[in-house]
């Protein structure tokens, strides 16, 4: 291994790294669950994108010109978009390179489910729960997508306990809070059982934090 980069993994952050964060949202929860896990120091910058609508101001806008949490400043450095932040903490930070294996295909492994939950996930159930989470009506067309995208997670599921690896990596962090919140959106996970045990095992890991519930009636899970 490079012993240039191996020193490069194993620094830590001279001041706590700051994290634009709300506390309903799937894509602060990853990058804040990772910080966790890697027990970086960090503190909370609560940013109200509901009510508010500060992700739209100047100050925000100005560390993230399309108006999204989270953000994270570590040092000099200002990050947006949750999936980036993860792979630059796992690059930067994480000693081990469990997280996002060197391997070619390993990596593109975690970079196939860091897509999915940038797209089917994020625009699937955290979709459907959002319009739960605000009063909008929800297509039903979202509710299929939805459906369809848990049984192919259960289908992968089925043949290793991670997502991407036989071990965690930050793909599943990626997957992990709009896939345990989707019921808040009405979006059951009972046919899903390899799901709900991948889900469990992330619980289990050292250190796990969960996302703050939504105050919504939930599906039975």
């Amino acid at each position: 291994m490079n012993t240039t980069k191996t020193l490069a993994a194993t620094a830590r952050p001279a001041t706590p790294i700051r994290l634009y964060h709300h506390a309903l949202s799937g894509h602060v929860h990853r990058v804040e669950l990772f910080l966790t896990l890697l027990e970086l120091p960090f503190e909370k910058v609560p940013v109200d994108i509901l009510v508010k609508r500060e992700q739209r101001l100047p100050a925000f806008l100005a560390r993230n010109p399309f108006g999204q949490v989270p953000v994270i400043d570590d040092g000099d450095l200002t990050l947006a978009d949750s999936n980036a932040i993860l792979v630059y903490l796992a690059k930067r930070y994480d000693a081990s390179g469990c997280w996002l294996p060197e391997d070619a295909i390993g990596a593109a492994r975690v970079q196939r489910w860091l897509s999915v939950a940038a797209d089917q996930l994020a625009n699937g159930p955290g979709e459907v729960r959002l319009s739960a989470l605000i009063g909008r009506p929800c297509d039903e067309g979202l509710v299929k997508q939805s459906s369809r995208l848990f049984d192919l997670m259960d289908q992968a599921l089925a043949a290793q306990p991670f997502i991407a690896a036989e071990h965690p990596t930050i793909a599943d962090l990626a997957l992990y809070a709009y896939t345990a919140h989707a019921p808040e959106g009405g979006l059951s996970l009972e046919p899903h059982p390899n799901v709900r045990a991948w889900l469990a095992r992330i619980e289990a890991l050292p250190r796990f934090v969960g996302m703050q519930r939504s105050p919504l009636p939930e599906a039975t899970a």
